[in-house]
């Protein structure tokens, strides 16, 4: 293995280039790079089929690097760095010594395509949490649905809070972002119908039939979804509560609504 370059020092230039595009969004989109960290979120961007830019690995932490090169990312500039670097870059607690920069994908509307006569897709609108859109990501993964689009985002796909708690499937989903009129003007366009969940004027969310083409629209647990989801819904949708509360965490209604969706197109495996 040759290495293109080896780094020791935290105050090296290229550290503080990695820490900006960590801790910037508006850096993070100017320049179309990322930070990746952790084995399994490395592997499952490189299946996603995300084109990387650097490696870094810590020989203190993780000490097959050859193997790796190998099987995953054979052509990427691969650069050893020291412990205290790799402590000032590391996002994470429990550490593996990898750490990646990749390049974004658009993530448009216009690059969607789905392969499904039915797509089923989830939106959400304006998450402020980037954990609850990482948490929101990983029940798209687990439920297998097609795409997942972002109304009027707050944060971005590649914010490393998303990557940690979506544990690398923001890199398996089919994702897109965009204002909420042009969401609802994308969902029309392609004839789906419009679930949005909301507490006016709203039916059980399940004697609904989610087998056509669908987007399951949720909104922040503060303020809910604004007037325009309202005014294009097919149908309002609510999960009745029986107890003292009046509602659910956002990733937890989102993902009921979701199986049930599921559920009802039948899973293609157990």
């Amino acid at each position: 293995m040759q290495l293109i370059k080896k780094i020791t020092s935290p105050q090296n230039d290229l550290v503080k280039y990695l820490i900006r595009l960590q801790e910037k969004s508006i850096f993070r989109k100017k320049e179309q790079l990322f930070l990746i960290e952790g084995i399994r979120e490395v592997v499952l961007a490189k299946e996603g089929k995300y084109e990387f830019d650097k490696l870094l690995f810590c020989p203190d932490i993780f000490s097959g690097i050859d193997n790796f090169i190998k099987q995953v990312l054979p052509e990427v500039e691969i650069i050893e760095i020291s412990l205290s670097v790799y402590q000032k870059l590391a996002y994470r607690s429990n550490t593996e010594g990898i750490l990646a920069v990749a390049k974004m994908k658009p993530n448009t509307l216009e690059e969607l395509r789905f392969e499904t006569k039915n797509p089923l897709v989830l939106v959400v609108e304006s998450p402020e949490k980037p954990g609850n859109l990482g948490a929101l990501l990983r029940t798209a993964d687990a439920a297998g649905i097609d795409a997942v689009i972002v109304g009027n985002p707050v944060s971005d796909f590649y914010n490393p809070n998303v990557i940690r708690s979506s544990v690398g499937t923001v890199f398996t989903n089919h994702l897109a972002m965009a204002s909420t009129l042009e969401v609802i003007a994308f969902l029309k366009h392609h004839d789906f119908n419009i679930f949005a969940a909301a507490l006016s004027a709203s039916e059980p969310y399940d004697l609904q039939n989610y087998t056509e083409s669908t987007a399951i629209v949720v909104g922040t647990e503060a303020t809910g979804l604004s007037q325009p989801w309202l005014t294009a819904s097919f149908k309002n949708i609510i999960i009745p509560m029986e107890g003292a509360i009046d509602s659910l965490n956002l990733s937890v209604s989102a993902s009921i609504l979701v199986f049930e969706a599921k559920r009802q197109r039948g899973f293609s495996r157990i």
